[in-house]
């Protein structure tokens, strides 16, 4: 699971024009297989992300002894074990970059009569786990870290796990969907309230499948004792990839895209609002509902930008959008400000610091601050940054070409492949000229 290096050249001149479908969206697809795998029968996803991500979530249910098929073009078959049916894996599971499977699994896995280590990349033992670790221990977990709170995680089986109540100190739909999955093995009542509205892709899913979730307000609360009951999943693509051609779009010149099936759960949406205040042309045509979440097709064309102060309400909402919210800020007219991010600094890397580092070597005068940034919009050079390991940076990166006025070259971009393999092909395709190459060297 180890990356090579790879290199991303962009050349200046292209834009975006067409439809395209991206990928499945990274957190339906990472909870089909969870909820999959402990239901009772058999769960069919259609639109599966296949990407190092989920893959990492599919081996380490594989390894507890879950049946499953593919994925092949989107397909996946998980015959389900029952919430009590999982196995002792006999070894660590590794979840390579992905702080999604951490997390979730912890709370998961905390409530199950095995011992169980979970370990990750050199990236991912840097995260932050005590989010989800001492909640667990009030719980009744006995879970363990290393001294600086991180990974290698050492869950002890057998242990009874009791409801509590959980104020959450910062919104985090992974340690509100770790503790509601926790909450699947625990006695009585495990109620989670959240800060400020986070993505709740668990919540709908878990009632998908037959389990009873309360919604009060801004707290959300499961029961043990139920069973998951299998059922047809279609993952919708990921708003959150998509994200990079919205902005695409908008900065380019004479572009028009349509994307087709994005997801559209309005815990997720922010990138939309965002870019609609900061003057983005993008209709939403031919909105449904899949599986209990909303999808519609998108229609982006280049707009003139201005920057905007964004509102913090909307920033647990685009949280992951951020690396390309900035540069669609280094693009657009007047001041950006992002405050209440903080967040931000503990993702793949911290990405207001290597947004900052990166837009300054392109150009634009961007001042990070300890929750945000603020972005002074201007003309964009060329120029060679570093992605640091973090897929959103080095795709943002990519997108900042449309408007450069020389070549951007982006290292470190093979995590890229953590959550949308076909990102290069598919920018391509719509008209960005960019160009990936093995190795450091271009």
């Amino acid at each position: 699971m180890h990356h090579n290096k790879i290199t991303f050249e962009v050349q200046p001149g292209g834009t975006l024009q067409g439809e395209a479908r991206v990928p499945g969206d990274k957190s339906i697809s990472h909870r089909s297989i969870m909820l999959g795998s402990i239901a009772e029968g058999i769960t069919e996803v259609t639109g599966f992300l296949e990407a190092d991500d989920c893959l990492s979530t599919m081996e380490s249910f594989k390894a507890m002894g879950v049946s499953i098929e593919g994925p092949k073009a989107g397909r996946v078959t998980i015959t389900g074990v029952g919430l009590h049916g999982l196995k002792d894996p006999q070894k660590p599971l590794y979840l390579g970059n992905s702080g999604t499977s951490m997390r979730l699994l912890s709370g998961l896995l905390a409530g199950q009569a095995f011992d169980v280590v979970l370990t990750g990349d050199e990236s991912l033992s840097k995260r932050p786990m005590k989010r989800v670790t001492d909640p667990l221990r009030q719980m009744g977990a006995a879970i363990d870290t290393t001294d600086d709170g991180t990974s290698p995680i050492n869950i002890h089986g057998g242990v009874a796990l009791k409801g509590i109540h959980y104020e959450m100190p910062v919104a985090s739909a992974q340690v509100k969907s770790c503790l509601l999955l926790a909450g699947l093995y625990a006695k009585g009542t495990t109620s989670v309230h959240e800060p400020a509205p986070t993505r709740d892709h668990t919540e709908r899913m878990l009632s998908g499948f037959g389990y009873p979730v309360t919604r009060e307000g801004p707290t959300v609360s499961v029961q043990s004792g139920g069973t998951l009951k299998a059922c047809s999943i279609d993952v919708p693509s990921d708003i959150s990839s998509a994200a990079f051609f919205m902005v695409g779009a908008s900065i380019a010149r004479d572009a028009d895209v349509t994307l087709l099936h994005v997801g559209m759960n309005p815990t997720r949406t922010g990138v939309i609002d965002i870019l609609k205040l900061m003057g983005a042309q993008i209709d939403i045509i031919n909105t449904r509902v899949v599986g209990g979440e909303p999808v519609a097709d998108l229609r982006i064309r280049s707009s003139a930008l201005r920057g905007v102060a964004i509102p913090e309400e909307l920033v647990p909402l685009a949280i992951d959008e951020f690396p390309v919210l900035f540069v669609a800020a280094a693009c657009a007219e007047g001041q950006t400000i992002l405050t209440g991010a903080e967040e931000l600094r503990v993702k793949e890397s911290d990405r207001i610091q290597v947004m900052a580092d990166g837009l300054k070597i392109l150009g634009i005068d961007a001042t990070p601050t300890p929750d945000g940034m603020a972005v002074i919009g201007g003309p964009l050079g060329g120029g060679v940054v570093e992605s640091h390991g973090d897929h959103r940076i080095a795709m943002a990166f990519s997108i900042a070409g449309l408007r450069a006025s020389g070549p951007i070259t982006i290292h470190d971009c093979a995590p890229v492949n953590t959550s949308f393999p076909t990102f290069v092909t598919l920018a391509h395709c719509l008209g960005l000229k960019i160009k990936a190459h093995k190795g450091d060297a271009v």
